[in-house]
């Protein structure tokens, strides 16, 4: 059997392919999408992170193709119904780089609210700016936490150590297991608009693309901030900027865009807006334990039939009955 790699991946993760001396692994990064779908045919597993896209097209040419292992958590990436037709397993790692993704988000609130970016720029162009720069502190501000997930779990627990009252919103949690966990289940509006802070922690579908939007921005309290380090698309990003130029939203911190890169944005132009180019995995902790982890659930589904962290384990599992 064979299994490409077609993303950086750590070596940790290669080397626990190459010690299986029934599976060849080719790591083939940077290829375009045809150069990908001239050579995917040959092969039963393609290990990926966030710059393959593997699209109905690719998966077409993918006749061998038995299981796509995403070094990570987000799938956006790769078009899961047309896999599921051709009985591919999809997986994901996704508890991986759960701790990485959570501090950044905490790092990011942080930074926002202590105006640590602009203040570095700023004495480095010889400037001490620092009545300008007055921040505020996050001891007793309510931090609204959508998606109490692996991630925001983590966001949401770290927070109380700072001493931050914590509202969640997930429906697909009960308010009762949210409460076990020592937070407060609210409903959405609700967390709109008792939060001095709110941050993001959803995968991308259909009921969260452009959630956070003008009309969620209304709801919203006056100077509010906002931190997405989840999945770009979540956020209407031109309703952001009005909202940070009207002063509705007085900082907004996003580690991912709708487009990656984002090019010349116009949020980057504004001061009251940082930004960090999809960070919150890239760690070496968090490199390692993915890669490690997707090596092992591939070698498992590719030699035993042993299915791990599936998206489409029940409907390939169906299409195979």
């Amino acid at each position: 059997m064979k299994v490409l790699v077609s993303d950086n991946l750590h070596q940790a993760g290669i080397e626990i392919f190459e010690k299986e001396s029934d599976i060849a692994v080719d790591v083939k990064t940077g290829l375009d999408p045809e150069g990908l779908k001239g050579i995917i045919g040959q092969y039963h597993g393609l290990v990926i992170r966030s710059a393959t896209k593997v699209t109905k097209d690719l998966l077409q040419a993918a006749d061998a193709l038995k299981v796509i292992g995403r070094a990570g958590i987000g799938l956006d990436n790769v078009d899961i119904p047309a896999a599921t037709e051709k009985d591919i397993v999809v997986m994901n790692t996704p508890g991986g780089n759960t701790v990485s993704a959570a501090e950044h988000a905490i790092a990011m609130m942080l930074s926002l609210t202590r105006n640590i970016p602009r203040g570095t720029a700023t004495l480095k162009q010889g400037l001490w700016e620092k009545k300008q720069l007055q921040g505020r502190e996050v001891f007793k501000k309510t931090l609204g936490v959508i998606g109490c997930g692996n991630i925001g779990s983590i966001v949401a627990d770290r927070a109380r150590g700072l001493k931050m009252k914590v509202i969640v919103h997930d429906p697909c949690f009960t308010s009762e297991l949210i409460e076990e966990l020592g937070h407060e289940s609210v409903p959405l509006e609700e967390l709109y608009t008792r939060s001095d802070y709110i941050t993001i922690h959803v995968p991308k579908d259909e009921s969260t693309s452009n959630m956070i939007d003008a009309k969620a921005f209304s709801l919203m309290k006056d100077g509010v901030m906002l931190i997405n380090c989840s999945r770009g698309g979540i956020v209407e990003e031109n309703d952001l900027y009005e909202a940070l130029i009207s002063g509705k939203v007085s900082g907004a911190a996003m580690d991912v865009f709708k487009e990656e890169p984002p090019g010349d944005h116009p949020l980057l132009k504004l001061d009251q807006f940082i930004a960090t180019p999809h960070l919150g995995a890239s760690t070496k902790e968090a490199q390692i334990n993915v890669a490690v982890a997707v090596a092992k659930q591939m070698i498992a589904y590719l030699k035993d039939g042993e299915v791990i962290n599936a998206v489409n384990q029940d409907s390939v599992c169906a299409c195979r009955t």
